[in-house]
């Protein structure tokens, strides 16, 4: 594991969203950090009058600027539902910057300041991945559940260390509470769906599901077994669920 300036290692796992209350309406973002130790980072921020799109590219953006102050895993990806957002970064862009800042049409691009803000912050070694929204997702629900939060006016509390981070910067929240039955339920329906699928796993999205750091996951050796799941692996950093017939066991 190679550590970062604070010993949480390097961030394997980024996930934002967006809400808003009306379209346009109150809204708010929330995003989400994962750290090779196990540790989660929390932040996001509202706004009382804008869109559910502003708010996809606003969280975004915060989260490829605090990802530029930390170490990365490479294979770290910003994972979103917003093809708003993946297709305006991955395919739109170029176009709007040829036409000075215009569609096809002709017409100014909305959100412009955004989109020229999350040019600037960027970050080649940071693709974007889609996920479904609602789709029990882990980190994409959670997200969710911060940038709900923000647009009905329900603030995160800040740690102690927050109020050292300038006022213009997002609150954050480390996230050191246990999981919630209620999110056990739904990583364990996301493993059935894997191992029903055979899907194999990057050492990244095991550590995500099973809530293990990395650097433990590294040191497995064979195969082994996760809650009703025998986890084994396929090929380097690679690994697929499948479904245990003798039980449940922790591991």
């Amino acid at each position: 594991m190679a550590d970062g300036p604070d010993g949480r290692g390097r961030v394997v796992a980024a996930a934002t969203d967006g809400a808003c209350s009306g379209n346009p309406g109150p809204g708010g973002w929330g995003a989400l950090i994962r750290f090779e130790d196990g540790s989660v980072e929390e932040f996001g921020g509202a706004d009382p009058a804008t869109t559910n799109n502003r708010m996809e590219l606003q969280a975004a953006l915060a989260t490829l600027q605090r990802l530029a102050e930390l170490p990365l895993h490479p294979d770290l990806t910003l994972r979103t539902d917003s093809k708003y957002l993946i297709d305006g970064l991955g395919s739109w862009m170029p176009g709007w910057k040829r036409k000075g800042w215009r569609t096809a049409a002709g017409k100014p691009v909305l959100n412009q300041d955004l989109w020229q803000a999350l040019d600037q912050a960027r970050l080649a070694e940071v693709p974007l991945s889609y996920v479904k929204g609602h789709s029990g997702d882990p980190d994409n629900d959670r997200v969710d559940q911060i940038a709900v939060a923000y647009s009905k006016g329900r603030k995160q509390t800040p740690p102690a260390s927050a109020a050292q981070r300038s006022a213009s910067q997002p609150e954050l929240v480390v996230d050191a509470a246990p999981v919630s039955l209620q999110k056990l339920l739904t990583r364990m329906e996301l493993a059935d769906r894997l191992a029903s699928g055979g899907y194999a796993l990057s050492a990244v999205e095991l550590a995500q599901l099973v809530e293990q750091p990395l650097n433990r996951l590294a040191e497995r050796q064979g195969s082994w077994r996760w809650r009703d799941w025998l986890v084994e692996p396929v090929e380097t950093d690679r690994w697929r669920l499948r479904r245990d017939p003798s039980g449940s066991k922790q591991t």
